[in-house]
């Protein structure tokens, strides 16, 4: 069986500096994500969530009170997956939208942010969030992110991978 190509195109003429690019365009334009997490009985759950990424997208962060259901989710089952979107939810978006999922384990757990360079970053983009991020009742959750999906004119779908399928997360 052939390797699989680090990025799969439907389009042959981008290449992995254009997918990186029009990817991290989407995730800088755009400040809350859909988190998809798996209970303990296998239901799917999803939750509107802020987050940032890192700039070589390899991680994305988010924070969540420690009482709710997707973080006893995550507890449970790390992996998870975001869809981010820039639909203005209006016919012109079946030729302009572009949406990206990506997959992802959740590789650590920081219940003390208050030094952290990935909070700073959070709190860059979402500077409102700070004293949310800073409770004690808040974990500031951070993926390890192993592929994008992006998708583009409502059917051009190109996938970026970050991380072999083999690595863990340390959760």
């Amino acid at each position: 069986m052939a390797a699989v190509p680090a990025i799969f195109m439907v389009n042959k003429m981008t290449n992995r500096e254009q997918l990186q690019r029009e990817i991290a365009e989407l995730l800088l334009s755009q400040k809350l994500a859909v988190l998809a997490s798996q209970s303990f009985e296998g239901s799917a759950y999803a939750s509107l969530i802020a987050f940032t990424a890192t700039d070589d997208l390899q991680k994305i962060v988010f924070a969540t009170p420690k009482a709710t259901r997707k973080f006893a989710n995550i507890r449970y089952n790390p992996k998870v997956s975001l869809l981010i979107d820039d639909r203005s939810n209006n016919e012109k978006d079946f030729h302009d939208a572009q949406a990206v999922t990506v997959m992802g384990a959740v590789d650590r757990i920081d219940n003390d942010a208050s030094q952290n360079k990935l909070a700073s970053l959070y709190l860059s983009k979402h500077p409102y969030l700070e004293d949310f991020l800073r409770s004690p009742s808040t974990a500031f959750m951070i993926i390890a992110v192993k592929s994008y999906y992006l998708v583009s004119r409502f059917q051009e779908v190109m996938e970026l991978h970050i991380r072999d399928e083999n690595d863990t997360p340390a959760i």
